[in-house]
């Protein structure tokens, strides 16, 4: 099998697009195609923001924006091309041991390029709250949008180490559910879609608010994109 092949049957990219061609903010993002995680050979991308880096000030300033989705995100990017190509390479020279090695740092960048890919898209430079179905689904699975609130944000201010709280869909229930992920693959349900994801690593937050990881997702809330996380849920029902 060659290169190309590989990449392009692999059922690891079968996420690649994770907004709807339908929803208007991915039809905002059009020109700069972020929700898209791979080019047309199968390589992992890192397109543009689609806004400046100063955009979510005061809550995440200026500078952090650049590193963590220029060095940490795009990092991620980098390193998981190389692990397909590493696995390539292992195949090809029936090095199965190494192959599970590379699979395994695989997990870990392509994971950190699907969530980090959906943060950007999570986040506006205004304060929203939950309408429509979204509320519906909201009050349904967790009693009210602040009950929401304060479950989501005790799971991310209490990852052990670094990860995420993230807010998904299962459609196995249809509900709403709640995950606590260390790093970015560790700690997962099979088959929830994500819809709003809260980055705890310290590149996310360290340069503005030092060691108080409890005021970064706190300060967060100001700056959630709801309209994105209701379009990621209607496109989940859809799927399920």
């Amino acid at each position: 099998m060659d290169r190309k092949s590989f990449l392009q049957n692999s059922s690891i990219l079968a996420g690649a697009s994770i907004l709807p061609a339908t929803s208007v903010f991915a039809q905002n993002l059009e020109s700069n195609g972020i929700d898209k995680l791979t080019d047309a050979n199968g390589q992992f991308i890192l397109q543009p923001l689609p806004y400046s880096n100063n955009y979510l000030e005061p809550y995440m300033d200026e500078e952090t924006t650049h590193l963590h989705y220029t060095f940490h995100h795009g990092g991620a990017v980098k390193a998981a091309n190389t692990d397909m190509e590493m696995i390539r390479k292992a195949m090809d020279s029936k090095n199965y041991e190494s192959v599970d090695y590379w699979t395994k740092k695989l997990s870990f960048h392509f994971s950190s390029h699907v969530l980090h890919s959906i943060f950007w898209t999570n986040l506006n430079n205004k304060k929203t709250n939950p309408t429509g179905q979204l509320l519906k689904d909201i009050e349904k699975d967790f009693g009210s949008y602040e009950r929401l609130k304060t479950f989501i944000s005790h799971t991310a201010k209490n990852v052990d180490g670094a990860g995420w709280g993230i807010l998904g869909y299962q459609p196995y229930s249809r509900k709403l559910t709640i995950l606590q992920c260390e790093n970015h693959e560790k700690l997962t349900q099979w088959g929830v879609v994500p819809l709003l994801v809260i980055d705890v690593w310290e590149h996310a937050y360290y340069l503005k608010y030092k060691n108080k990881r409890a005021d970064f997702v706190d300060a967060l809330f100001n700056i959630i994109n709801w309209d994105n996380v209701a379009e990621r849920l209607e496109t989940a029902k859809k799927l399920s």
